[in-house]
């Protein structure tokens, strides 16, 4: 089955993934420490809405500028071997960003009583002041993060991964600090240092081989004319409206989480980062490692090489997301309360918490599909279709969260529901129109793929919640270790009936990610024996 374009994507996603899940873990201890140290309040409520706007920026510049526009044009450059063509195109955008980074950091400052409406409604007095004070001192983070993502942009389409998925871990490094050392000093205004920290350690850590890279390269010159630039802004602002759609859906939901109990946004934005963890290790992993290949492939004009790698892509991506959402639909309290219920963070925060990851877990499916999909539109240098899909999108997902929001008894779940089924809503129609572009998809693999997966996951789900029942009746649950046996038990038992099914159902997508963390395991295990 594997190819040698496959063996490369697979070699490329073990070493991304490896450091997603790094970083990852390290995600879920800062969440931890914000919980621990600060509790599910009014305060945390504020600290989540005052990074609305500055991750909106940042997932407009890396999620939009860098994955339609700057990569696949700088990757076609390299593919072709006009590097110096490449280097006075990338010069000139990062140029242009660098400006106009800069503007909005300032305007941002000055201008944020106005923009802080926009991300907490529901705030007044003190909440109030309290969010514009942390907006206007992330809003340099934002400055930061953004050129640590055109670093990153620059190192994947030299196909170098190890620097910057080492980025997101330094990130995390300095807010877990801020929250531990200084939140306890300086309250919540502590992670918002922490934030700055760690956003400027993640750029220093790649500015350099990126230096080395644009040695003898790199002019300090602006040219709107030239035809990559051009091409770039072509493709840039379809795809800075479409990328945002799913954090404009974000903040619509937290808008109207402001108007619910005091911290519903929290426990909405816990369960969120819930779900960012498979949905970042795997998906984000192996859209990140393949997209820089697709768009060569494209460049090449290698079509059929072309599906048939976007079509493994998928059914890995679908492999490993679906039973992770049964997985964490049957284990949102034992997760919950085993990351997150500590200090000020209480037995109702983990039930809130919980609840809300039961109704998000449908839709990671959904958004893993979305984040290969919307990959190969831009691989195929088209921008414009994923915008149209998501402003349809957008309007469903408020439509849906105000219509859920008025049946009883679902609260804040209803938004967290109303994101999954516009996540799915958004993949279906997306995967048609490809169909229809493409002349065919591969669909019939991906659909066998995913029907696999599906059963073989309900038997898993199945044993997962007997035997975290049976685990949870003879386990101390107020002591840390009993969790911990609690939820790693129900998951082991989860993953032996999974590959289980897989063997039987004889998948072929086990091998793929084998391939990918056996590559990064031999080059650790030859690493430890030079340095010996």
């Amino acid at each position: 089955m594997e190819n040698q374009t496959t063996g490369r994507v697979a070699r490329a996603a073990g070493i991304v993934m490896f450091f997603i899940l790094l970083s990852r873990i390290l995600g879920f201890v800062r969440e931890r420490a914000i919980a621990e140290v600060f509790g599910r309040t009014g305060v945390t409520d504020v600290f989540f809405a005052a990074f609305a706007i500055p991750d909106l920026m940042y997932q407009l510049l890396v999620g939009g500028a860098l994955s339609s526009a700057f990569i696949p044009v700088f990757t076609h450059y390299l593919a072709r071997g006009e590097e110096k063509e490449a280097w006075y195109t990338a010069s000139i955008f990062l140029n242009i960003i660098v400006l106009a980074l800069a503007s909005f950091m300032i305007l941002g400052v000055i201008f944020t009583p106005s923009l802080a409406p926009l991300v907490g409604i529901g705030f007044d007095g003190e909440q109030r002041e309290l969010l514009i004070l942390l907006m206007r001192v992330t809003f340099p983070a934002v400055f930061f993060t953004a050129l640590s993502g055109l670093a990153m942009g620059i190192l994947h389409s030299y196909q170098k991964f190890t620097l910057p998925a080492l980025g997101p871990i330094v990130y995390n490094l300095g807010q877990i600090l801020g929250a531990y050392v200084l939140g306890p000093i300086m309250g919540i205004m502590g992670m918002a240092v922490g934030t700055i920290a760690g956003s400027l350690g993640s750029l220093s850590l790649q500015l350099p081989q990126v230096a080395a890279r644009a040695k003898g390269f790199y002019r300090p010159v602006i040219d709107l004319r030239h035809p990559g630039i051009r091409r770039m802004g072509t493709l840039m602002l379809p795809a800075i409206i479409g990328l945002s759609i799913s954090q404009v859906n974000l903040i619509v939901g937290q808008n109207l989480a402001s108007l619910l109990e005091t911290g519903s946004i929290v426990a909405l934005r816990l369960a969120n980062r819930l779900i960012n963890f498979p949905l970042g290790v795997f998906a984000m992993g192996i859209s990140t490692a393949i997209f820089p290949t697709l768009s060569g492939l494209v460049a090449q004009d290698e079509m059929l090489e072309f599906r048939r790698t976007f079509s493994f892509g998928l059914r890995v991506v679908f492999f490993v997301t679906i039973p992770s959402a049964m997985g964490m639909a049957f284990l949102s309290v034992p997760i919950v309360r085993l990351l997150f219920e500590s200090g000020e963070f209480t037995a109702a925060d983990t039930a809130a918490t919980a609840y809300a990851l039961l109704f998000y877990a449908p839709g990671l499916i959904a958004q893993a599909g979305t984040q290969i999909i919307t990959r190969i539109y831009y691989s195929l240098q088209d921008t414009v279709t994923p915008v149209k899909i998501g402003l349809v999108t957008v309007v469903i997902n408020f439509i849906l969260s105000l219509a859920f929001l008025k049946l009883p008894g679902l609260n804040h779940g209803a938004i967290a529901l109303a994101f999954s089924i516009t996540a799915g809503i958004n993949m279906f129609i997306a995967l048609a129109v490809l169909r229809r572009k493409l002349g065919g998809i591969d669909g019939h693999r991906i659909a066998a793929a995913a029907i696999k997966a599906f059963a073989a996951a309900a038997v898993m789900g199945v044993g997962v919640y007997a035997a975290s029942g049976f685990l949870g009746g003879h386990l101390d649950l107020t002591r840390t270790m009993g969790r911990l046996l609690q939820v790693f038990g129900s998951i082991l038992v989860g993953v032996v009936l999974y590959l289980g099914g897989a063997v039987l159902l004889r998948m072929d997508e086990p091998l793929f990610l084998w391939t990918a963390f056996a590559v990064r395991l031999r080059r650790r295990s030859r690493r430890a024996r030079t340095q010996h």
